[in-house]
Order: structure tokens, then sequence, then C-alpha cells
């Protein structure tokens, strides 16, 4: 009877805590040296940052195919696990067979040293093999979970919102249009009744949020998550920002803008303990060869109490800063990147949460506060970041939000709806979105979106 041997990944053998004496692993050759009577070979199939040592003696049927391995090549070794005598390393595999899948050529652009996250981009199909990129990705992995189990911990339904929208959440326009129709076609939109003729029969867009579609789950199921892609068609091309990105968006029924911010900040706290739990290995690579202020900037969110301020003060701390800034600062004006980051880097060293923004820079669903001038909005401000949570307490008041509706250019009637969901046992409820990819930023001191995403979709990029 044949004896079936099931393959193992080497993150469970490099953590194993005795020999083993037959197992099968399946992976990549990142280098081979040889000895008189036998090869080394280090072999890594993903699933750790560091390789397990191969030792394949000369006895092995194939040795001289095996001697002809490449970096790059992909092969299946059988052997037994034992103590290695090598400097760095606690096991190696003495190989009882070798399979050589494939031998890679020498044309293989990802020989061992180091290249540079501009070349690294020209083969976003190649760059998950490298050391950082398979440990960002891992973490991306392990983020996800987390995010999962947070929301799961604390009783939120998971929601599957719409990618496919008629609705613009943030009333800024810049949507990407989805359409059935041929170009010839297209050439004609200035025509009445062209959309008419579309798949949908009306305009239809990538959905910029869940939110909307999160709420009225929220209304009747309590707190509920979303946890999906989104776009913006914003020509943008700074290291922040993607055309295409993930968002994970809960609301929650009966919660103020006070539960909001106690809730967001208790996810960012939640992701970053979870991650240097779990992640340790692969932190280490990006604390090491990344941003070696990784471990301080961690350290002091899960330590601190995030400071919180409202806009009106943030815009004085920063008028008085006598710091010079790109962007002008000014009461009604949003604030800029370069704005956050001074005030949780230089001026408190720690996260910070802004709330009460002017009515007028915000969308059609934040509550208006009982000044009328301000609404009950709040964004997550981290070092090294700034915004990585954007949130508010939704307006639940029908009226209120139908002029709100008209003040930002929405026709109410459009959003028949929503607005039902104000008519029919509204409650106040709130909510936020954290931007997954900046999320994954801040944990790995990463500094450009296109490098925490597997295949980024930029201005001008679609390849892959």
């Amino acid at each position: 009877m044949m004896h079936i041997i099931l393959r193992t990944r080497i993150h469970k053998l490099l953590a194993a805590a005795a020999p083993v004496d037959r197992v099968l692993i399946k992976g990549w050759v990142r280098t081979r040296r040889d000895s008189k009577t036998f090869s080394f070979l280090e072999i890594n199939d993903g699933s750790a940052l560091a390789n397990i040592q191969v030792i394949a003696e000369e006895h092995l049927e194939n040795y001289e195919e095996i001697k002809r391995l490449t970096t790059g090549s992909a092969v299946a070794v059988i052997g037994a696990v034992r103590e290695s005598p090598g400097k760095g390393q606690k096991w190696e595999i003495a190989a009882e067979s070798v399979t050589i899948y494939q031998i890679a050529p020498d044309t293989y652009p990802l020989q061992k040293k180091r290249h540079s996250d501009e070349f690294l981009r020209t083969i976003g199909h190649l760059r998950p093999r490298t050391n950082k990129y398979g440990a960002a990705f891992r973490i991306r992995s392990e983020l996800a979970f987390a995010i999962h189990r947070f929301f799961h911990d604390r009783g939120f339904v998971y929601v599957h919102t719409p990618i496919i929208t008629g609705s613009d959440c943030e009333g800024a326009g810049e949507m990407f249009c989805v359409t059935t129709l041929t170009p010839e076609g297209l050439r004609e939109k200035e025509f009445p009744g062209f959309y008419e003729q579309d798949f949908f029969g009306k305009k239809v867009n990538l959905t910029v949020s869940g939110q909307l579609a999160a709420e009225m789950f929220a209304l009747a199921l309590g707190d509920v998550y979303t946890f999906g892609p989104t776009f913006r068609a914003e020509n943008s091309h700074t290291s922040r920002h993607a055309a295409e990105f993930w968002m994970v968006e809960p609301e929650m029924a009966f919660c103020d803008l006070e539960e909001n911010m106690d809730g967001a900040e208790a996810l960012i706290k939640y992701l970053v303990g979870h991650i240097r739990e779990n992640c340790a290995e692969d932190l280490a690579l990006f604390s090491s060869f990344v941003d070696k202020s990784l471990p301080d900037t961690l350290e002091s969110i899960t330590a601190n109490t995030f400071i919180r301020l409202p806009y009106e003060e943030a815009v004085r701390i920063l008028t008085a800063s006598g710091q010079r800034f790109d962007y002008e600062i000014a009461y009604g004006r949003d604030l800029q990147t370069e704005h956050e980051r001074f005030l949780a880097e230089t001026h408190f060293k720690q996260p910070v949460i802004i709330y009460n923004y002017p009515r007028q820079i915000k969308p059609f669903y934040m509550r208006v506060n009982d000044d009328g001038k301000t609404v009950a909005a709040m964004d997550v401000i981290v070092p090294r970041i700034g915004e990585i949570i954007g949130g508010s307490q939704r307006e639940e008041r029908s009226d209120m939000l139908e002029l709100r509706m008209r003040e930002t250019g929405l026709e109410p009637s459009e959003y028949w709806w929503y607005l039902d969901s104000r008519r029919y046992g509204s409650v106040p409820h709130s909510g936020y979105g954290l931007g997954f990819e900046r999320m994954l930023m801040l944990v790995t001191g990463i500094s450009n979106i296109r490098d925490v995403i597997p295949f980024p979709r930029t201005p001008g990029t679609i390849e892959f």
C-alpha cells in the first residue's frame, strides 16, 4: 500500500518543536551553492519570510540536474527534518528526493539583490516573490482576517453592498461610469435618452462607498459592516490615492458621534495590536529596512488614548504654530495631509481625532449640529499617514436631510429610498470608513499606496 505524504508549509516546519522523519515541501529556489558532494538549496514557498535549507547529496538520482537549479526554479522535496549545524537556522531538510518542476532561465529578473520599488512596480506579477512584498501581502491577509474578527466578536453583521450603483455617496461626482454602449454610441451621449438605452436604463457608476446601503441594514439589524472595493475617478498621482481601493465601513444604529469615535479608536488599536502579535517576523523586516521608527509609532498607537479636538481648535493650533505650509490654513477650508501630519507627528506626537467640521465642506448625510454651522463629523489622524478614518453621525431628520441634499446639488427624488429610512423608524446612527490600504501603510511603514495593493490602479496605469 502506497504511503501518501501530505505537503507541509515551510512556516510550520520552521516552528516545529522536534525533528520530523519525513516531510514533503514544494516551493521555489532562492539560492543554490555547491560543495564537493552535495548542494545547499534555499527553498521558500511563500508562507514565511525565512527559507528552509535543503541538503541534496550526490547520491540522488538527478543530482546533475539539481546542480543546474537557478533562482526562481520550482521544486518538490521529500526528506527528513533535522537540526541544522549552521548558524541562523534551527532546522534543515536532508533530501531523499528532489523533483524539479521547472528550471528558471537566467533572465529571471529577481536575483539575490535589493531591487527598487519603482522597478518592482514594472513587474507587479513577480514582485510578491520578493521578501518585502511577500511580507506585505501576508500582513495584508492577516489584517483582513483581523478586521472580520474584530466586528464578528462584537456582534456586527457582515453586509455585501453593491459595487454598481446609481448613487453618488460623496456628492463629488468623481465616479467611473459603467456602460454597455459602444464607443460609437458614447459619442451621442449629449442627446436626450442616451442612458435609457443602456443596460440599467439610467446612468450608473462604480461605487465610491458602501455607506448608504449599509445604513439601510443598520436601521434593520443594528450594527453592521461592509468591507470591499471602492473606486474614485480622481486624477490624483499622490502616494496616498488609487483609483481602486478597499474600505471597511461599519454602521451602528442608536450611536452618536462620541460612541462613533470610541469605536474607531478601538478598531485602530485592535488591528495594530493584532499585527504586532501575529506578524512579528514580517514586521521586523519593515522595521529594519523600510522604517526604523515603525516600532515606536505602533507602540504610541496602542499605548496612548487618542487626542480629541474640534476642527476650530485644530485650525487655531495650526495657525499659531509658525510652521510654513504649502496650503493655506483658514477656518472653512478642509485640512490637507501636511496639516494633519503636523498635528499627529509634530504637535501631539500621537493619533488625533478631529471633529465638528464646518457644514459647507462635508457631504449631505452628516448630521447638522445645534449651532447650524458645523456637522457631527470626525477624522482619525495618525502619524505618517494623515487621515486614516473619516466618519460622522448621520443626519436622521428627514427634513434636514432633504435640505442638505439640495444644498449640495443632489436631487432628493433620486434618493427616495434613502429618505424612506428617515420616515420609517429613524434613529440616531453613526458610521465611518477605514481606508484598508492606508491601514496597511501604517502597520508596515510603506509610504506609497501602490506598494500595498497587489495590482494598483492609478491614473494612466492598468497593467496586469
